[in-house]
């Protein structure tokens, strides 16, 4: 009697050759297979999918356009040129950097700038 593989484990695999043949072997990686399906199509394939319109988004960028760094400054383009692999953003009145396109995280829809962008002043009680 051999310690590594118990006798009902030999019996089953000797009559394993049934009407399902060698299925019921590799019943135990289904449900592991399973998960990883759900997995990729409710995770990874959507965010492959973003990166890859984001990509696309950030390689179309002219100037004027409105972005958002990944250290979340706000700045309008003001030079890009195809290619390059930074821009020149303007990220207040006469204030003007370079950054990398890899950086930005997002492009922001137009919005209206209105014409004093001051904090409105707490009323005293």
């Amino acid at each position: 009697m051999s310690l590594l593989i118990p006798p009902a484990f030999a019996q089953d695999a000797a009559q394993a050759t049934g009407p399902l043949g060698g299925l019921t072997q590799y019943a135990g990686i289904l449900p592991f297979i399973l998960v990883f399906g759900v997995f990729y199509f409710l995770l990874m394939r959507p965010q492959q999918q973003r990166q890859k319109q984001l990509k696309a988004t950030v390689a179309a960028l002219k100037r004027g356009d409105r972005i958002v760094t990944a250290g979340g400054i706000l700045g309008t383009v003001q030079r890009a040129r195809d290619g390059a692999s930074e821009i020149e953003i303007e990220i207040a009145t006469g204030v003007r950097v370079m950054v990398l396109r890899d950086t930005i995280s997002s492009v922001v829809a137009d919005m209206p700038v209105a014409a004093n962008d001051s904090v409105p002043e707490r009323k005293k009680s």
